[in-house]
């Protein structure tokens, strides 16, 4: 049987660098990335046979575990009659009504097939709304590959952005401001000198791609207090949040409305999907019925929309997230306290199935400059020796964990232990010797 390298020696020869998406290449943490065979609840296989606790969990999708009975099933049945249609089904209907009922605040509902293409589409519809062209993003929120939106992270008050990629002339990203996540008083000074232009302000409400940041006390408020006083739209990123930190999203959470909310990942079940969602006067401006277009072929697919309602039904269960928080909960303050212990500098958020680790002394945690000065080098040490005992966190210090409901007790106590015995090396390796 191939081994991981030989199969990504080979992959490097047919594809980009050897991956179908950049962080899976273990760039962000040097090495060969694994090459997995299958997967079952909370388990990982490589090509070789080898066992992970998985908290990647396909990046937040699958929060049931892998290859849940129910979901299977469905995906099963759903293929047995057509795989797609690009028509529409009575399906596609049951899936928004679904999200509607747990997320209220999504009047209508337009199915997708990805997070990104979710998030494209609210900025077109914003701007076809309100006819503004400005939109507000904050730094180190990443809201997928959109042109618009991939930008670098800016320094100081504020700064029209430049393009994070090649290929993204400087023209298509002018009109997209960056300031700091968590400083309202930045957004504020924005308002002031283009509030009228804006379209829209987007923003992950728990900020999943650098590491898991919480919002601090009254800044998403301030954010739907300043939309609402100018005239712009309030998007929320729930890609990674949405079913995720609770059953109504992170707008649930904390008591805020956004005008318009994109989704991904879990109401798929695993399966590519995204949707956007929101007021009906605002949705309404979608073709057909308005003038901003969006089309898919594979949009609201049987299989996806299959496992999506099959998952959806699960997270329904009394008591399924406030057992998914505790399993959380127990696994970030087991690797706080025992880090402690041992003398590494760790900081963690968690809310949910959702957590980030961060190497570091700072005691508060809340914008990306904190998390971008984090121990690098700590974090890669610490992600291949906890790779080496069988755990597979995600091979970058920017991305969040995900606990699934397949985790349990017998899974997060192996992770503690290993995380001591890791600890206690890093601890000798690392730390010490760079004191002496």
């Amino acid at each position: 049987m191939s081994s991981s390298q030989e199969l990504f020696l080979r992959a490097k020869q047919f594809m980009p660098g050897g991956v179908n998406s950049p962080v899976r290449s273990f760039k962000a943490v040097g090495g060969t990335p694994l090459f997995f065979s299958h997967a079952n609840q909370a388990y990982l296989f490589d090509v070789q046979g080898k066992s992970y606790i998985d908290y990647v969990g396909s990046w937040g999708a699958l929060i049931l575990g892998h290859a849940p009975e129910n979901v299977v099933k469905a995906v099963q049945e759903a293929a047995a009659k057509g795989l797609s249609f690009g028509a529409s089904i009575a399906a596609e209907a049951d899936l928004a009504e679904k999200i509607r009922t747990l997320m209220p605040n999504l009047k209508k509902v337009r199915l997708m097939n990805s997070g990104t293409e979710a998030t494209m589409t609210a900025v077109r519809l914003a701007r076809g709304f309100t006819g503004r062209k400005k939109i507000l993003k904050f730094n180190g929120c990443y809201h997928g590959h959109v042109d618009a939106l991939l930008v670098k992270a800016g320094s100081g008050l504020a700064s029209f952005s430049i393009p994070d990629s090649a290929g993204i002339p400087e023209e298509v990203v002018e009109q997209t401001l960056s300031v700091d996540f968590n400083n309202l008083e930045q957004v504020n000074q924005i308002f002031l000198h283009h509030g009228k232009e804006i379209a829209a302000v987007i923003v992950e409400p728990i900020a999943g791609n650098m590491g898991c940041l919480l919002p601090l006390s009254g800044f998403l408020e301030g954010l739907r207090e300043l939309c609402n006083y100018y005239g712009s739209l309030l998007i929320f990123d729930e890609v990674i949040t949405g079913f995720r930190v609770a059953q109504g999203g992170a707008q649930a959470l904390y008591a805020v409305k956004p005008d318009l909310t994109t989704l991904g990942k879990i109401i798929g079940g695993g399966l590519p999907i995204g949707a956007l969602g929101g007021r009906s006067d605002i949705m309404d401006c979608l073709a057909p019925d308005g003038s901003v277009y969006q089309a898919g072929t594979l949009s609201g697919n049987p299989i996806s929309v299959a496992a999506g309602l099959a998952t959806l039904e699960r997270l329904s269960v009394p008591d399924f997230y406030s057992d998914l928080s505790a399993m959380t909960r127990r696994l970030v303050e087991g690797l706080l306290r025992i880090a402690k212990e041992i003398g590494i500098p760790l900081q963690g958020h968690h809310v949910g199935g959702l957590f980030g680790l961060f190497f570091t002394e700072e005691n508060e945690i809340y914008q990306y400059e904190q998390v971008a000065r984090c121990n690098p080098l700590l974090f890669k040490q610490f992600f291949h020796e906890m790779l080496a005992e069988g755990i597979y966190f995600a091979p970058s210090p920017f991305e969040s964990g995900f606990v699934s409901s397949a985790h349990s007790e017998e899974e997060l106590s192996f992770t503690l232990n290993a995380a001591e015995k890791v600890f206690t090396k890093l601890k000798k390796q690392i730390l010490e010797p760079s004191l002496s």
